[in-house]
This record gives C-alpha cells, sequence and structure tokens, in this order.
C-alpha cells in the first residue's frame, strides 16, 4: 500500500529500560530512513511513559520497542496501559528482539502489533509498518 498521508511516516525508535544493546534499533532506524521514513531515536534507558510522551509529542505514526533484555513482557504491557491511558488509539506499537513466539501471541492480544525475531528482512518490517499506517492513520 502506498503513504497517503502527504508526509512521511513518521516512526519513533526506542530502547526501554536497562538494556544498553543498541546497534539493532540502529540498523533499524537507519533502514526506515532509507525508506523513506522519518525516525526519531529515543536513544538507551527510556521509561514507557517517556517512549509515549516521546510518541505524542513528536506526532508519530508508530512506535518501534527494541528489546534484547528479556523485560518485554513488562515493557509491551506496560506502554500499552500507558496509551490506553492517554487515549492513544492510533499509533502502532510494533517491535523486535528476542521474544518467544509464546510471549510474541501474548502480547499481540494486549494490542501490541507484529514483533520480529533477529533475521526478519528490513523489507518485511518497512512493508509492515507502511501497511498498518496506510490502513490505520488514513487522514
Amino acid at each position: 500500500m502506498s503513504n497517503t498521508l502527504n508526509r512521511p511516516i513518521r516512526v519513533l525508535v526506542a530502547k526501554v529500560g536497562l538494556d544498553g544493546h543498541d546497534r539493532g534499533a540502529k540498523v533499524i532506524a537507519t533502514s526506515l530512513r532509507d525508506a523513506g521514513m522519518e525516525v526519531i531515536y529515543t536513544g538507551l534507558r527510556q521509561t514507557p511513559e517517556m517512549v509515549v510522551n516521546t510518541a505524542l509529542q513528536e506526532d508519530v505514526d508508530a512506535i518501534g520497542v527494541s528489546i534484547l533484555s528479556g523485560a518485554h513482557m513488562t515493557v509491551f504491557p506496560k506502554i500499552v496501559e500507558i496509551m490506553k491511558q492517554k487515549g492513544v488509539t492510533d499509533i502502532l506499537l510494533t517491535g523486535g528482539g528476542i521474544i518467544p513466539e509464546s510471549d510474541m501471541d501474548k502480547l499481540k492480544a494486549i494490542g501490541v502489533g507484529e514483533l520480529f525475531a533477529p533475521g526478519t528482512t528490513m523489507e518485511t518490517i518497512t512493508n509492515y509498518i507502511k501497511d498498518w499506517v496506510a490502513e490505520n492513520r488514513n487522514f
């Protein structure tokens, strides 16, 4: 699907908690930028509150959380909770990292979008974001 926003898709790439491994997040950010998206990278050690607040301030279409620390079952539900509290219903929450498939299913059930394991192609990730935005942020 094509971008119907008449502007670049805006994506927030975030690292939450004490996870200090940001190489993957930087690779994703660069790939999204190369695909024509505008990327805001939060840097390390963000809280779920900081991520949602930044997403709102920057008027992003999607939040991508990179997580390798194993805290995904804490981080993603907290972000979903804060998004609900703030009435955020039109921003995609997606991400990736070392997340077991059974946990991915649980997170999707609470409203998290697709989650991507290491080795996923950049084309798969960018196409997913583009398609989601075209279907859900067509305004």
